[in-house]
């Protein structure tokens, strides 16, 4: 007998070169962390297993949100520590220059990146950002 398991997921775009974010449980979880993030799509997996819990099957199925398309040229920002993977999301740069010296001051030695979203470009590291 066979049996489906759903995981959803946040992307930024259908192309084959995706930011994805999750897994998730529910639509849901998913639907509020890509609003977080700024993305305008989920893409929900759904696995058919078989008696063993082994993969018979994979179905992907992209679903856009509604105001994916009002936030069409909308730019977020992203920081990243490169050495422990904490990482949160800005609407201005000051707040991700805030949030790295707060983030290196309480862990010496990390090293927090910045990456620039843009909807039709996706996501691209800003370097040399706090020379």
């Amino acid at each position: 007998m066979a049996y489906k398991e759903t995981l959803w997921m946040a992307c930024d775009s259908t192309d084959h070169l995706r930011a994805e974010y999750g897994p998730f449980h529910t639509r849901r979880e998913a639907e509020v962390e890509a609003k977080k993030l700024g993305f305008g799509y989920l893409l929900r997996y759904e696995h058919i297993l078989d008696d063993r819990e082994e993969i018979e099957e994979v179905r992907c199925i992209f679903i856009e949100l509604p105001e994916a398309s009002a936030t069409e040229n909308s730019t977020n920002l992203h920081t990243r520590c490169a050495s422990c993977g904490e990482s949160a999301t800005h609407e201005h740069g000051w707040q991700a220059e805030v949030w790295a010296d707060i983030h290196e001051f309480e862990h010496s030695r990390h090293r927090v990146r910045l990456f620039e979203h843009t909807r039709g470009d996706g996501l691209k590291e800003i370097g040399d950002w706090r020379v």
